[in-house]
């Protein structure tokens, strides 16, 4: 829960301190990108984000070994896989601000991005299946909810006008950042 209060904070609060920020428009990346506006209050807000969504999947890759449905539990691993690759990569490429995609930072930054994306959807969809053969179906639905909110927010991007880009690429971000603290209220309840 901290990890999602943590990111939640960064998203709503650190456009105050970027001018002309839209976040309609604009990616959650452009707060935190080098030589960005609200890149230092964006890191402070967003300091507990990693740490405590890391700290909470390993929890729950502790808490499911004694599962049945190794689907399950290959979804959780490909989940702790993707927090991982999330906390490492964005901090070793965060996006360079007024520099083009071709930038190698930046081109690292998307490639970051893309495994992210892959190992997202491949966890959501084994945590679906696997849930409902460990008889936790309401695991399942949440799985499936935020994988939609997922596949949605690449949907609108690629369909809409950029003017509501950030708004779709929230979805996307926030279903990832939801699910983890969802998967950490599933290991304190005991249901792993």
């Amino acid at each position: 829960m901290i990890s999602l209060l943590s990111y939640t904070a960064m998203v709503v609060f650190s456009p105050l301190a970027y001018p002309g920020y839209d976040w309609m428009s604009m990616a959650v990346s452009d707060l935190s990108a080098e030589g960005a506006p609200s890149e230092v209050l964006a890191s402070q807000l967003n300091a507990l984000f990693g740490p405590c969504g890391l700290v909470s999947i390993m929890a729950v890759c502790v808490g499911v070994v004694g599962c049945k449905s190794k689907v399950l539990k290959l979804g959780i691993y490909f989940f702790a896989t993707m927090e991982w690759v999330c906390n490492v990569g964005y901090h070793l490429f965060p996006w360079v601000k007024d520099a083009p995609a071709s930038n190698p930072q930046n081109f690292m930054h998307l490639a970051v991005t893309v495994l992210v994306v892959v190992l997202s959807l491949a966890s959501l969809v084994l945590v679906a299946i696997g849930a409902r053969k460990e008889q936790i179906k309401s695991l399942s639905i949440w799985a499936i909810v935020c994988l939609s909110a997922m596949m949605i927010g690449p949907i609108g991007t690629a369909l809409l006008p950029k003017a509501v880009f950030g708004l779709f690429e929230r979805l996307s971000t926030f279903s990832a950042v939801v699910f983890n603290a969802v998967l950490g209220i599933y290991l304190l309840k005991g249901r792993f």
